[in-house]
């Protein structure tokens, strides 16, 4: 089995932690249980320079590093802001590319070097129609995938509703025969998106878009190949259950654009009440930010519910420091949370371990017995979530408040 994340950024994209370099994402690599780890920025001059003086082959179309033993594995990847007026509507797209080795990645960075300023991001702006990227990048080599990212938020993505498409056909045009997967986002799932008998043939594939190191994983792709890129890419082109097992997903609830709303206003608001309102601000009375589930009700064909019979399956998942913070009712960067993290996977391994494979008798020996039980609702989808709207993450309880008192009570008569 091997777990993927390919999408995520370095120390050189906007908002990003200073801490994302190599090494770091290798060591959390380990921790998370991640076998291939998108490099992302492979367009930004100083993390190319960065990649190839730190990383060297291994099996083919994969990179790992140079000093040490570690058994990570890289894959090269980017993303690119592409935002251009098409029909009468300005565009803001943002497409994640696979590409197969460092000699495709310098052609595709000297033919969007002239195009635009890749020194100015790690995931630069460019003003190209998504369809010419996709052009470019396949006329490089047809073993380069095209990805859309994130689809459904609301201002940078294919079907964003600020401004994106209804297709990906109406996207990318005579290219659309070779995007082969589209990235989910946090705020949306596989069950929302197999709504659209359109996506039908297209592999769903899920990723952290991390910023800081211990995001990675937070999404993630699992697969049965040989380790290396062309069996990767081949399992996503031909959407093989056999090979491309499942996704592991956020609950979409936790994303944060989920539902409609205003951050600016504290207003969040369910489709229902958004139509309800008109989708005005009841408060400001400006246009609401239309978020993930709306935009999914609006290109729906099919009931919710529906699952095609080519489906990839996914598992949800809630970050496990979440889980910890939770029961140990303090936050997710205190001392206190990342003490009894760090002890849990010393004793059971990988974090995607603890979360989707230990055994419930191995947790109830490793943990206290209120995480071990939150784990397990985790697994059981047992929780309870405020949706995210508007860039707002969602909130998640494992544990009522009425159970987290009478948890608080127990502590204290220990």
């Amino acid at each position: 089995m091997l777990v993927a994340d390919f999408h995520i950024h370095s120390k050189y994209s906007r908002a990003t932690s200073k801490e994302m370099d190599l090494e770091v994402l290798d060591k959390w690599a380990v921790i998370k249980g991640i076998n291939v780890l998108g490099t992302g920025d492979f367009t930004h001059p100083a993390w190319f320079s960065n990649i190839k003086e730190k990383l060297e082959p291994a099996e083919s179309g994969l990179l790992k590093l140079k000093q040490g033993v570690s058994q990570t594995r890289f894959i090269l990847t980017a993303e690119i802001s592409c935002i251009y007026s098409k029909n009468g509507k300005v565009r803001k797209i943002h497409v994640i590319i696979f590409a197969p080795s460092f000699f495709a990645v310098e052609q595709i960075r000297a033919r969007l070097d002239s195009i635009g300023n890749l020194k100015s991001d790690g995931r630069p702006i460019l003003g190209l129609d998504a369809k010419e990227l996709a052009k470019i990048v396949f006329s490089v080599s047809p073993e380069c995938l095209v990805v859309p990212a994130h689809a459904w938020t609301p201002w940078f993505s294919i079907f964003g509703s600020k401004s994106g498409f209804d297709s990906i056909e109406e996207c990318f045009e005579e290219y659309a025969k070779y995007i082969y997967a589209i990235e989910t986002g946090l705020s949306s799932d596989p069950a929302m998106n197999w709504r659209l008998s359109g996506l039908d043939k297209i592999a769903l594939i899920s990723n952290s878009d991390s910023h800081s190191p211990s995001k990675i994983g937070r999404e993630a792709n699992v697969f049965d190949v040989a380790l290396s890129y062309a069996e990767i890419a081949k399992a996503i082109r031909e959407k093989n259950p056999q090979k491309f097992l499942y996704t592991v997903e956020f609950f979409p609830e936790e994303g944060k654009y989920h539902y409609d709303g205003h951050r600016s206003c504290n207003v969040r608001l369910s489709p229902p009440e958004s139509k309800r309102y008109n989708n005005i601000c009841p408060t400001c009375l400006r246009p609401l930010t239309i978020g993930v589930m709306n935009r999914v009700e609006q290109l729906a064909d099919r009931a919710e519910g529906f699952k095609p019979e080519s489906a990839i399956p996914f598992r949800r998942l809630v970050p496990l420091i979440e889980i910890i913070s939770e029961c140990l009712d303090t936050g997710p960067s205190s001392q206190k949370a990342i003490l009894g993290y760090n002890n849990l996977i010393e004793k059971l391994g990988s974090e995607f371990n603890i979360l989707l494979s230990a055994s419930e008798a191995d947790l109830a020996a490793a943990a206290t017995p209120e995480i071990a039980e939150g784990i397990v609702r985790v697994r059981e989808g047992n929780i309870q979530i405020e949706p995210g709207y508007d860039g707002v993450y969602g909130k998640v309880s494992v544990f009522s408040k009425l159970e987290k008192r009478e948890i608080t009570m127990q502590k204290t008569l220990l």
